[in-house]
């Protein structure tokens, strides 16, 4: 069966700053079908925009049954979702050094609607290589980032 191929990306402007703008956007491909996704946030973080992605991607999804293989240029979610959520579950949302898991929540959503899905895998590319899906999710990301400084 063909996979539902996700790409998304999330970026922040200003990431580390007081006043920074946020942004992530989504391309969902199944055959011949295509949706975008896009949103953004003010006083964010890189991270919870890479994470908002993901979750915004999974959420649009309207079945359970057909192969998912995201491809996200975030090594923070992908490791995470292949590597470090397991242990973190056993400790409660802590890591290794007993310090709670930073955007838990948002974790936790997105290891909920993960784990709803019967074939999940969370692949890594490398970003601003060419990837044409990656780069649309980079350049949904940045739009949504555009219009929220232009509402400025």
């Amino acid at each position: 069966m063909d996979p539902i191929i996700i790409y998304c990306d999330g970026g922040c402007r200003g990431n580390q700053t007081n006043h920074n703008i946020g942004g992530w956007g989504a391309v969902l491909k199944y055959r011949e079908h295509t949706k975008e996704l896009c949103g953004g946030a003010k006083n964010t973080t890189n991270n919870i925009m890479e994470l908002t992605a993901a979750i915004k991607a999974l959420e649009a999804l309207k079945t359970d049954y057909i192969p998912v293989a995201f491809y996200i240029d975030s090594a923070y979610v992908v490791n995470g979702m292949n590597s470090w959520v397991p242990g973190w579950i056993r400790r409660g949302w802590r890591t290794a050094g007993g310090q709670t898991v930073k955007n838990k929540e948002l974790w936790i959503r997105l290891n909920q609607l993960a784990t709803r899905q019967k074939d999940i895998t969370f692949n890594k590319v490398k970003g601003h290589s060419g990837v044409e899906l990656n780069e649309r999710a980079d350049e949904l990301a940045n739009r949504a980032m555009d219009e929220i400084e232009n509402r400025r």
